[in-house]
């Protein structure tokens, strides 16, 4: 398949990175893009808090034909990354149309519980 499927803009409302975790695996949440052109996605990320100002324009490339697992916690830009412990909520802009897929792994208690949702597509 060589046509980029799905839209330019995406919408995560519901981001929370817990501050603890418990036994081997770690809390994190992810952006899952899959990228179906025989182009790469050029991405731009922004995360949006309740208090404070956001985190604009992260970069990121998600290689023709493939799909990426972003961990939230490893956005990054001028030395700002995600606190652990705030809701924050996530638009993703990409040069061409891909999808997105939003997860949580929450290792807070020993039952893991582990959420996975599409992100809401912006026309």
């Amino acid at each position: 398949m060589n046509k980029a499927l799905g839209e330019t803009q995406w919408v995560i409302p519901d981001g929370y990175i817990p501050s603890e975790s418990s036994g081997e695996l770690v809390s994190h949440e992810s952006i899952c893009v899959l990228n179906t052109s025989v182009e790469d996605a050029e991405l731009s990320i922004t995360i949006y808090f309740e208090d404070r100002n956001p985190i604009s324009d992260i970069r990121y490339v998600v290689p023709a034909r493939r799909t990426k697992h972003i961990r939230t916690s490893s956005l990054e830009k001028n030395s700002e990354f995600i606190p652990v412990g705030v809701p924050y909520a996530i638009l993703v802009e990409s040069s061409i149309p891909i999808v997105v897929q939003y997860s949580r792994l929450d290792s807070t208690q020993a039952e893991n519980a582990l959420m996975s949702t599409m992100a809401y597509p912006c026309k």
